[in-house]
């Protein structure tokens, strides 16, 4: 499998709002948005606005297409946190490519970007219903705490073998 990240840039926010709409619901994949539910327009320009917020790092949040074979499938981001050495991840993938692998390349390869950012470990949060998440954040050296209404990961950028 060919998994690549790319930064994102205008045409790639473009590709990655076709795989939303067409594989997602916007709660997957965007902060919320008032409205009646579904792909309004406004949901769209929001999705657009937040994506270029985030341009080049701004906020201190790295933004990726998740490519594979030169399709965009997904996203994933990279934010740092106050903590020294620490930065938070997210991802998210067209319902169409779950449960392939993608999400456990994606997120090897975006510990080693991490890394040689200098960053130690890399934190991420998801449901104790989000077995495919915890299997992925599993398979990338995790160590989980569980609550009943969260899971939190903290990866190791360089785990032990």
């Amino acid at each position: 499998m060919i998994v690549r990240l790319t930064p994102l840039d205008e045409a790639l926010t473009e590709d990655l709002l076709t795989v939303a709409v067409a594989y997602a619901e916007p709660d997957d994949v965007m902060p919320p948005v008032e409205g009646p539910p579904g792909w309004t327009d406004a949901r769209r320009t929001a999705f657009r606005a937040f994506h270029r917020s985030h341009a080049d790092g701004a906020k201190g949040t790295l933004m990726y297409a998740i490519q594979l074979r030169g399709e965009t499938v997904g996203m994933i981001r990279l934010r740092r946190l106050e903590e020294p050495g620490t930065a938070e991840t997210g991802m998210w993938l067209g319902r169409h490519m779950r449960s392939q692998g993608i999400g456990v390349d994606a997120l090897r390869i975006l510990l080693d970007i991490a890394a040689e950012a200098g960053i130690q470990k890399v934190r991420a949060d998801t449901t104790p219903d989000n077995t495919a998440a915890i299997r992925a954040l599993t398979r990338c050296g995790a160590t989980l705490t569980t609550t009943p209404t969260k899971v939190t990961a903290e990866i190791p950028t360089h785990p032990t073998a």
